[in-house]
C-alpha cells in the first residue's frame, strides 16, 4: 500500500500516505525496526513520486491570434508579433552554432561511429573543427571560392565525414548541395548542371563512378574534381584522368591551411532538393538554423545536455536530420552514426543508448506493432493494457517518467530495446496515429514531440509544446513562423470554420528555388507566404491539426475530391497491412489500392480465418484478398471514411515498398508517380473489371 500510494496518478484521497502511519505507531513502545522501515518507505516515496512537468505557457492558449485574426497565429512563447530568427546572440549561423558547441562541450566528444560488433569511437568537437578547416582549405586550394556563389556537392551516406564536409563548407562560406541515390541519376545530372557544380565529395568509389559515367557521356561537362572518403583504385584514377576529372583523397588540405571565412546570417547555406515527386530544390540561408527545438524544448524541464547522445540514420541530405544535428551541436551534445545498414539500426541504438531519437511515423508504427505482436497470452495482454492506461493517466496529469512500478514490471524490456536512456524523441515528416503516439509515450516512458513542416520551411513550422502530451495535433507555431489557414472553396475548407490551406511566413521560410523565379513565385505569394498544399484546422487550444492534403488531391468521375494520403493513414491501422497505396482516376467512379501485407503477422492472420499458405501464396489467394478488403472497409468505416473514399478492389503485393526499389523517398514517404508506374498493369487490370 505504501508503494502504490506514492504515485499520485494512482492515489485516491482515502488511501494512507506514509506519514499517516505515524499516528498508528505505539509511541509508548517505539520499534526501531518499524521506524527504519517507515523511513525507508518515506525515502522511496520521495524519490519515486511523480513530478508533473510545468509548461512555460498556458496549454489552453498555445498560440496567439495576430492582429485579431484567429486564422493567423504566432507562438505564445513570443512577447509580441516580432518573430525570432536565432536563440543565442553568439549563434546566428550554422558555423557559429558549432563554435558554441565547442565551448559548451569543452572540446568533448562530438561525432561517433562504430565497426560491426564494436563499441562507438568518438571524434571530439575540436578534432571535427580542425578536420573541417583542413578539408575547407583543400577545397580553396583546388579553386573553390569563399562565397555563397560557390556550390559544393556531397554524395554520401550518413557518417562523420558528411558532417565534417558540411562544416568545411560553412567554415569558408561555401554552399552545400546534398545528393542522394533515390533522386535518380537524371535528377542528379540536372542538379550538377543547375548549380554549376565542379567538385563533389563522395563516400566511396562506387558513387563516384556513377558520377564519372555521366561525365564520360558528356552530360556533366562541368564536373572536374571528385573527393573520396574511402580509398579508391588505380584503375578508377586512370579512368577519371581520361575525362579530365581529378580524384583526390579526403585529407587534401594539410599543406594549404587557410583561416576561416565565416558566413553571415543572410548568406546562402544549403540547397536542399526535396525527395517528393516534384524534386524541387530549396535554398536556405544560414539563419535556417532557427533552432525551433531549442526554444520549444528548452523550457525548464526538457534540457539538452552536453553529455546527451543522438543517433543519425535519417538522411542528412534532408533538412530534418540537418536541423536535428545543428540543435544538438548548439548544446555541445553528441551524434553517433548508424553503421549504414537499417537491419543493424536497433543494435546500433542499443549500443549507443541515445537520450534523443529523431524518428518518422513509419518507425514508430513498427515499434508499436512489435510490442503488440510480442504479447501473445491474454493475461499478459491484459496486464499491458492496464499498465498503459495507468501511465497514460500520469501523462494527462503532466507526469513523464520511466521509473514507475509499471516501468519496472512491464516496460523495462521495451525501453531497454532502445538503449534504456531515451528521454525524448521527435517525430515528423508524416501524420502519426494518436493511438500509436499515446501508447508509445506511455510504454517508452519518455517525451515524444510531434512536429510539422516541409523542406521549404526548414523542416518545421509547428511543434508540440512541452507539457502538452495530448495527441491528434502537430503543436503550435514555432517562434520563427507565422502560420495561417486560407480558404479552399473547392474542398469546402473555409476559414470561418478555422480550416483551410496551411500557409507559413517568417525567417524559417526558404529563399526560393534555385535559379527558378517562376516556380518560386508559385510557392511564395507576393506577401511572402509559403503555401504548403496541406489542409489544417486550428483547435481551441491554439494548436494545429493536419486534416487533409491539397497537393495530391484528385477528382473521381462523379466530381468527388479524394485525398489519398488521408485514406492511407487510416488503412495503415489494419492489422495485416504493412504498407498501402490508394489510387484513383478522374475517369473512374471508385478507388483501388495496392497493399503490402505485414510478413510478421500475415500468415497467422490468414490461418485464423482458415486459410493456410506461405506469404507469397496468400498474396495470390482471392479469398485472402477479399478478407483484407473487408478489414480495410471496417477500419475505414470506424474512422469515418465516406463510401466514395473506400477502396473497392486491391492487389496484394508481397514485396515491401523501399528506398532500394525506388518506391519510397529517403524520408520513407511513398513515391506516388513511381508506384503508379511500377503497378500500372495491376491498376489497369482492376479498373478493367466490368463489375465491382
Amino acid at each position: 500500500t505504501v508503494l502504490n500510494c506514492g504515485h499520485t496518478a494512482f492515489a485516491r484521497p482515502n488511501l494512507v500516505r506514509p506519514w499517516n502511519i505515524l499516528s498508528s505507531l505505539p509511541l509508548s513502545t517505539p520499534s526501531l525496526l518499524g521506524l527504519g522501515a517507515l523511513a525507508s518507505a518515506i525515502a522511496y516515496w520521495l524519490m519515486t513520486r511523480p513530478r508533473p512537468m510545468r509548461p512555460s505557457v498556458d496549454l489552453q492558449a498555445q498560440s496567439v491570434a495576430v492582429d485579431g485574426d484567429p486564422c493567423c497565429r504566432r507562438s505564445a512563447l513570443l512577447p509580441d508579433n516580432k518573430l525570432q530568427d536565432f536563440y543565442y546572440e553568439d549563434s546566428k549561423t550554422a558555423y557559429a552554432i558549432f563554435q558554441r558547441g565547442i565551448k559548451v562541450s569543452g572540446g568533448g566528444p562530438c561525432l561517433g561511429y562504430r565497426k560491426p560488433g564494436q563499441p562507438y569511437e568518438w571524434i571530439s568537437y575540436t578534432e571535427v573543427a580542425e578536420q573541417a578547416q583542413l578539408l575547407g582549405s583543400g577545397l580553396l586550394a583546388k579553386g573553390c571560392q569563399s562565397n555563397s556563389s560557390q556550390f559544393v556537392g556531397i554524395f554520401a551516406q550518413n557518417r562523420p565525414e558528411w558532417t565534417i564536409s558540411q562544416l568545411a563548407c560553412y567554415t569558408y562560406s561555401m554552399v552545400l548541395v546534398p545528393l542522394y541515390e533515390t533522386l535518380g541519376m537524371e535528377a542528379m545530372v540536372h542538379i550538377l548542371d543547375l548549380a554549376e557544380i565542379s567538385l563533389v565529395i563522395c563516400d566511396c568509389e562506387e558513387k563516384a563512378a556513377s558520377l564519372l559515367e555521366n561525365k564520360e557521356k558528356g552530360v556533366s561537362p562541368k564536373l572536374s574534381c571528385l573527393v573520396l572518403f574511402d580509398e579508391f583504385s588505380e584503375a578508377f584514377l586512370e579512368r577519371a584522368k581520361k575525362c579530365d576529372v581529378e580524384v583526390l583523397k579526403y585529407e587534401l588540405g594539410r599543406e594549404n591551411h587557410r583561416d576561416p571565412v565565416p558566413p553571415q546570417p543572410e548568406d546562402l547555406a544549403v540547397v536542399c532538393f526535396t525527395s517528393g515527386t516534384t524534386g524541387r530544390d530549396c535554398c536556405h540561408l544560414h539563419n535556417y538554423c532557427d533552432l525551433i527545438i531549442i526554444r520549444q524544448v528548452s523550457s525548464g524541464f526538457v534540457v539538452i545536455r552536453h553529455d546527451d547522445v543522438s543517433i543519425s540514420y535519417l538522411p542528412l541530405a534532408h533538412m530534418f536530420e540537418q536541423l536535428m544535428q545543428v540543435t544538438l551541436f548548439c548544446h555541445g551534445a553528441r551524434v553517433g552514426f548508424y553503421q549504414g545498414e537499417i537491419s543493424l539500426l536497433m543494435d546500433d541504438i542499443k549500443t549507443l543508448k541515445p537520450a534523443f531519437l529523431p524518428v518518422v511515423p513509419r518507425l514508430l508504427n513498427r515499434i508499436y506493432d512489435k510490442i503488440l505482436g510480442s504479447v501473445t497470452s491474454p493475461l499478459r495482454r491484459t496486464l499491458l493494457n492496464f499498465a498503459v492506461r495507468r501511465k497514460q493517466a500520469e501523462l494527462r496529469s503532466g507526469v513523464v517518467r520511466n521509473d514507475s512500478l509499471w516501468d519496472k514490471l512491464v516496460f523495462k524490456k521495451i525501453q531497454a530495446s532502445l538503449g534504456g536512456k531515451l528521454r525524448f524523441a521527435l517525430t515528423t515528416s508524416a501524420p502519426i496515429s494518436p493511438t500509436v503516439l499515446s501508447f508509445l509515450r506511455a510504454t517508452l516512458g519518455c517525451v515524444i514531440f510531434e512536429g510539422y513542416g516541409q523542406t521549404e520551411c526548414t523542416g518545421g513550422c509547428t511543434f508540440s509544446m512541452p507539457g502538452d502530451w495530448t495527441a491528434g495535433h502537430v503543436g503550435a507555431p514555432v517562434p520563427g513562423a507565422l502560420v495561417k489557414v486560407v480558404d479552399i472553396p473547392e474542398m469546402n475548407y473555409l476559414t470561418k470554420n478555422q480550416e483551410g490551406e496551411v500557409c507559413i511566413k517568417g525567417p524559417i521560410v526558404f529563399k526560393g528555388y534555385l535559379r527558378d523565379p517562376e516556380r518560386t513565385a508559385e510557392a511564395l505569394d507576393s506577401d511572402g507566404w509559403l503555401h504548403t498544399g496541406d489542409v489544417g484546422q486550428w483547435l481551441p487550444n491554439g494548436t494545429l491539426r493536419i486534416i487533409d492534403r491539397k497537393k495530391n488531391i484528385f477528382k473521381l468521375s462523379q466530381g468527388e475530391y479524394i485525398a489519398p494520403e488521408k485514406i492511407e493513414n487510416v488503412y495503415m491501422r489494419c492489422v495485416p497491412v504493412l504498407q498501402v497505396f490508394v489510387h484513383g482516376d478522374s475517369l473512374q467512379s471508385y478507388l483501388i489500392g495496392i497493399v503490402v501485407p505485414d510478413p510478421e503477422v500475415f500468415v497467422d492472420w490468414a490461418k485464423e480465418r482458415g486459410i493456410v499458405g506461405s506469404h507469397q501464396e496468400l498474396c495470390q489467394n482471392p479469398d485472402v484478398k477479399n478478407a483484407v478488403l473487408e478489414d480495410l472497409k471496417d477500419v475505414g468505416k470506424k474512422a469515418g471514411l465516406k463510401s466514395f473514399e473506400q477502396v473497392k478492389d486491391l492487389y496484394l503485393h508481397p514485396e515491401m515498398f523501399s528506398i532500394a526499389n525506388g518506391l519510397l523517398t529517403p524520408t520513407l514517404k511513398s513515391r506516388r508517380n513511381d508506384i503508379r508506374r511500377v503497378f500500372q498493369e495491376q491498376l489497369s487490370a482492376m479498373y478493367s473489371k466490368t463489375t465491382i
